[in-house]
């Protein structure tokens, strides 16, 4: 019966984790992940938790896995540099040997309140100056227009003065040179009588 009971436990474990090289080969995969592991800006701590220890849960299962003050110092050093205050005071107020790594992501979750605080602060001042920029534009743009009808106006009553100014001298329309010709002649003309 033993004997069956192993052979049943082993081809569990077969059909779970694979033979051999399909176990050393998801070890290889998770380690590389595990030291490859970052968080980006955007990510929250608790959706970056939740992959991280997805990775170590997923290493001990194929019975490899890191001490777990490496896992505190890998998450620490995982941050984005928006996190780097952070991580100074919990270095140097902490000691990282004795922190698990719950204790950890609890502190980082205060912090991140306060970078989410800040971050909307911050957007509210960037819209409160969008605010007073487009409205400055649109005084100039109000002010551009004012100044662009009263250039219309004053081009008006210039060209109109103009045409008044050469309607008095009646020379506003120009005669052809036949008729002026004939003009002259008739001048002439009169003159000799």
């Amino acid at each position: 019966m033993c004997d069956t009971a192993q052979n049943i436990l082993d081809s569990l474990i077969t059909t779970h984790q694979g033979n051999k090289q399909v176990k050393d080969n998801k070890i290889y995969l998770f380690v590389q992940k595990y030291e490859e592991f970052s968080i980006t800006d955007d990510e929250t701590i608790d959706c970056a938790f939740s992959r991280f220890n997805t990775i170590i849960t997923s290493l001990k299962e194929l019975d490899e896995s890191f001490p777990s003050r490496n896992h505190v110092r890998k998450f620490l050093r995982a941050l984005p540099s928006k996190w780097h205050p952070e991580v100074t005071t919990i270095e140097e107020s902490k000691d990282l040997s004795k922190l698990s790594l719950d204790e950890l992501v609890g502190n980082l979750k205060v912090y991140e309140v306060v970078l989410e605080k800040e971050l909307e602060s911050a957007k509210n001042e960037k819209e409160k100056y969008k605010s007073l920029d487009l409205k400055a534009r649109q005084v100039l743009s109000d002010e551009d227009e004012s100044s662009s009808d009263s250039n219309d106006e004053e081009y008006a009553i210039a060209v109109r003065d103009f045409k008044k100014f050469f309607k008095r001298r009646e020379k506003f329309i120009r005669q052809p040179y036949d008729d002026k010709k004939n003009f002259l002649k008739a001048k002439e003309e009169k003159k000799e009588d």
